[in-house]
């Protein structure tokens, strides 16, 4: 269960970070308007609380993996999202990167880790 906990929390914070982030980008480079911008900062805040709720109690631990997985993320934005289309090399970067996830959350650790 605290497996399935932390990825449905990486999920719900990569959707906050990235689409926070992608307001704020649409509001600056594509012209939409200012409070556009106010709303991604408020979901990037929201991000913040997120990752608060993770099992593991390593700030430094959950953010290390907060990474790949916001890797991973952001190119299934660009899919989902603006269209994008990865190639080979971004779909293998993400795999490594999700993999990286997996032994930094997930690996067995002895009481004094």
């Amino acid at each position: 269960m605290s497996i399935l906990r932390s990825v449905v929390l990486f999920a719900l914070a990569a959707a906050a970070e990235i689409g926070g982030a992608w307001l704020v980008w649409q509001s600056v480079r594509e012209g939409k308007p200012w409070w556009w911008a106010g709303l991604g900062v408020i979901t990037l805040g929201i991000y913040g609380f997120i990752a608060t709720f993770q099992p593991d109690a390593n700030f430094g631990r959950v953010l290390a993996a907060y990474g790949g997985v916001f890797v991973a993320g952001s190119l299934a934005w660009g899919i989902l999202v603006d269209g994008f289309r990865p190639d080979r090399w971004d779909v293998i970067g993400a795999l490594v990167c999700l993999a990286g996830v997996a032994v930094i959350m997930f690996a067995p650790r002895g009481s004094g880790q």
